[in-house]
């Protein structure tokens, strides 16, 4: 097993408690390793390095951890770099998620008119971040987990020569709710989910060795004449009966969008407003877990879990012990392994994952039927690259207006502008011009 200095950047952030338990749970593969925690809040890099520190004492892991401000100096001589932040903190999300309601317009973290403000603030602090490995670590890897994790390795991919990967666990969990949904046993899916990430679908269903899509048919023909009660979780059915394909969650915003705005305005808080009125009591549960001889996260109290980042976990591992094992990534389009689209887009398709790399492997076409929507998104995502890295006001505009939940200039510049605003501290100058 490969010993490794892993530097995290995010290593104080809400999620680290959990991510730090799954590198702990994987420990053998990592054994003599040195896991280093760079964030901007000491105190709270304290709390996750006293957890991280007694998780492996109990487990009886050879880690060492460390802290550090110093982001330059937590990256130098690191063989991984894993990221996962978020500029601005949840305050910012709740700006992302509110302005765009107000103009009649869904957005959060990676969608819509949210997703693409995430996107400017996110590459503004990975350019920094990207300075530094190829001064002072340019051997490493990145593995990202910054939302909008597709846009920011279409950015890194297409201005650094740094070897990079993005992850997301949905191409795993989203094909199992919908058969969920449906009334089925996800445990018996066999299913690839392939795109871009957030707005996938799969070209692979198999159940018990044979396409899903009767089935899903079938239970769809019944929760039209019975409906479960759960209204999205219906509608999400109907969509995969309708298309023969398993969508990603994050489809129903763009399918369903009159509902989505609706549900979305009808409700007293956001989903950024609820994360971030939990965040004193996961920080409570933090500490008190910090001060135990066995740090034990309670799933309830924990933000995303008990375990967090387990994929980056696992494609670590498979990267610095050449385990050659198969997961979801987020890379170029490389070869064409997803009919159809550039060769240089970062796709979200299955990579195999060793020493020499990642290599994404060949999946067949998406359905005619949806992969027009995920093309427009394509160039969207290009786009919005291009504009974060080195684009100014104009290019933001053009990027905006070509988002699908948009698709208005007069709307694109109005909420440019007032995002734009709304979050000058986290943006680069020359967008704001």
């Amino acid at each position: 097993m490969a010993a490794i200095r892993l530097t995290y950047i995010g290593g104080a952030s809400t999620r680290a408690p959990g991510t730090v338990a799954a590198i702990v749970e994987r420990g053998a593969a990592f054994r003599g390793s040195e896991v280093v925690l760079v964030d901007l809040a000491p105190e709270r890099l304290e709390v996750v390095q006293r957890i991280a520190l007694r998780m492996a004492k109990a487990a009886d892991v050879d880690l060492r951890v460390v802290t550090t401000t110093d982001r330059a100096g937590g990256i130098r001589d690191a063989d991984v770099v894993l990221t996962s932040f978020r500029p601005g903190g949840f305050e910012a999300r709740v700006l992302d998620e509110r302005i765009p309601l107000r103009h009649g317009v869904l957005g959060q973290e990676t969608q819509g008119p949210g997703g693409f403000f995430m996107a400017l603030r996110s590459i503004q602090v990975m350019q920094g971040v990207m300075a530094d490995i190829e001064r002072l670590a340019p051997r490493a890897t990145l593995v990202n987990y910054t939302n909008p994790v597709n846009i920011v390795s279409e950015a890194v991919t297409h201005h650094s020569p740094i070897p990079t990967v993005s992850l997301c666990e949905g191409p795993l969990t989203f094909p199992a709710g919908v058969v969920r949904d449906a009334g089925l046993d996800p445990s018996r899916l066999d299913a690839t989910l392939v795109g871009l990430n957030h707005t996938g679908w799969t070209v692979k269903q198999d159940y018990d060795g044979a396409d899903v899509a009767p089935l899903i048919e079938a239970a769809d023909a019944d929760r039209r004449a019975r409906p479960s009660g759960d209204p999205r979780a219906d509608r999400m059915l109907h969509l995969a009966a309708t298309m023969g394909s398993l969508p990603s969650a994050y489809l129903y915003d763009y399918y369903f969008r009159d509902e989505a705005l609706a549900e979305a305005r009808s409700k007293a808080t956001t989903r950024g407003e609820d994360i971030l009125a939990e965040v004193d009591d996961y920080w409570r549960h933090y500490r008190e877990q910090a001060a135990a001889d066995e740090p034990r996260l309670d799933p309830a109290r924990s933000r995303g879990g008990i375990l967090e980042l387990e994929l980056a976990v696992d494609v670590i591992d498979a990267l610095v012990n050449d385990t050659g094992a198969v997961w979801p990534v987020n890379v170029p389009n490389r070869g064409g392994a997803l009919p159809g689209f550039p060769e240089d887009l970062v796709v979200e398709v299955p990579g195999r994952v060793g020493a020499a790399g990642i290599q994404p492997l060949a999946v067949p076409p998406l359905p005619r039927q949806v992969r027009g929507l995920i093309e427009e998104l394509g160039e969207y995502q290009a786009l919005t690259a291009e504009a974060a890295w080195h684009g100014g006001r104009r290019e933001g505009i053009r990027a905006l207006a070509s988002h699908p939940l948009v698709l208005s200039l007069s709307l694109a510049e109005t909420l440019y502008d007032e995002m734009a605003a709304a979050h000058r501290t986290y943006l680069a100058e020359r967008l704001l011009r």
